[in-house]
């Protein structure tokens, strides 16, 4: 029997989602209207240095005729103006290719992927590391890029016979054959890999992976950080002050790699659900589990409830693109986020949507002022690509 806080809390939950849905159902109709009609291939550029294959992986990443209803791309999730995060920043999750449909977790950014290393157990430091997603279930960026044609939260076609058809069907089709021979579209399964491993080829181009941040500058000596990104810098890197970098490396590896900002491990922050998450309404055949349900993150790939609540430390590069954050977008500003991780056990947070293996050791009590999270903020921001000096000029 639900206690009375319960009952308002779920109450409350229900309130919003109805708010939510409204809206979503507003902005499916504007989609309609404005994408729905467009759902053949969107016109690239490519960069002439490209391989066949990075050309062919960069057509179908932006290829809306691959989603059942058409419609829907990667890029639709995955748009290089955000960094190749999702570019509907007022919702806290992706929407599918199918009117009302919305996926259960925020979208990771592409941008840097290809350095995630595989899941692995690091023996050593007895933690997960590694694969792709929040949870760790790919190992490759081709595992990866088979998961959304098929998801039916996502791009929803209902096998790789459908998909083989729409790629056979492609006015750029013969670039199949160039790259992997005559029998390339063949075969279901063999043109299903054959697509993913050229938007791998893709999502590995210096084009999704730039490194071409104000910070990548500062650390090569071309640009000059200010004061107050600096005061953040130092904030972020003191162990008795904000401690970022113990999950987020910043420095130049001694092999001479610009950092990525992540250690690829898995942590627990004690995030709590998103009562916003249009995900808990859909029907039972997508979320049996409705309201109740529980991301459980690495636990379910490993099989292990000692890693229940645990999803992968993502890189903060472009972080301040790619709003909201977590993994089910539960915050919607930097600064919020920062004032989660540094007040999270001396001040009344949400509980967390899984209440054990929570990290208590390195988050929660950081005693950052304002002004502080501000400087972090002002930091963060130095990791956005494209950056050119006219931009220090404007500021």
């Amino acid at each position: 029997m639900f206690t009375c806080k319960r009952y308002y809390l779920r109450l409350l939950i229900i309130i919003t989602l109805l708010a939510v849905c409204i809206l979503c159902c507003c902005n499916d109709q504007q989609r309609d209207d404005t994408e729905g009609k467009d759902s053949g291939t969107t016109t690239v550029s490519i960069d002439p240095s490209f391989t066949t294959k990075e050309r062919l992986g960069k057509l179908l990443f932006f290829d809306k005729s691959l989603s059942t209803p058409p419609g829907q791309s990667c890029s639709s999730c995955h748009a290089p103006e955000v960094a190749f995060a999702d570019p509907e920043l007022d919702l806290p999750v992706s929407r599918g290719s199918r009117s009302g449909i919305y996926g259960n977790r925020n979208d990771m950014t592409v941008s840097y992927s290809a350095f995630v290393p595989p899941l692995h157990f690091d023996k050593e430091e007895a933690i997960w590391v590694g694969g792709l997603f929040w949870d760790g279930r790919a190992n490759t960026l081709s595992e990866q890029a088979q998961g959304p044609p098929l998801n039916p939260l996502e791009m929803a076609n209902p096998d790789t016979l459908t998909i083989t058809k729409k790629l056979q069907a492609l006015s750029y089709a013969e670039l199949f054959t160039e790259v992997y021979g005559p029998d390339a579209l063949n075969d279901p399964g063999t043109a299903f890999t054959n697509m993913a491993v050229a938007i791998e080829a893709y999502e590995k181009t210096a084009e999704v992976n730039p490194f071409s941040s104000k910070y990548d500058y500062w650390l090569r000596g071309e640009a000059e950080l200010s004061e107050q990104e600096l005061r953040g810098l130092k904030l972020f890197e003191a162990e008795d002050k904000g401690n970022c970098a113990a999950c987020h490396p910043n420095r130049i590896s001694e092999e001479g790699l610009l950092p990525l900002f992540t250690d690829f491990t898995y942590d627990n922050l004690g995030t709590p659900k998103n009562p916003e998450n249009p995900f808990y309404a859909l029907p039972p055949e997508l979320n049996p589990d409705g309201f109740d349900f529980v991301d459980v993150g690495l636990g379910e790939t490993v099989n292990d409830p000692a890693q229940n609540g645990k999803f992968r430390v993502p890189t903060l590069r472009n972080v301040a693109l790619t709003t909201p954050y977590m993994h089910n977008g539960v915050f919607k500003t930097l600064f919020s986020l920062l004032a989660f991780y540094n007040t999270r056990d001396v001040t009344e947070w949400p509980t967390p949507e899984v209440s054990e293996n929570v990290n208590m050791e390195e988050l929660g009590n950081l005693g950052l002022t304002n002004q502080e999270l501000e400087a972090i903020v002002a930091f963060l921001k130095t990791l956005t690509d494209g950056w050119n000096e006219s931009d220090s000029n404007q500021q």
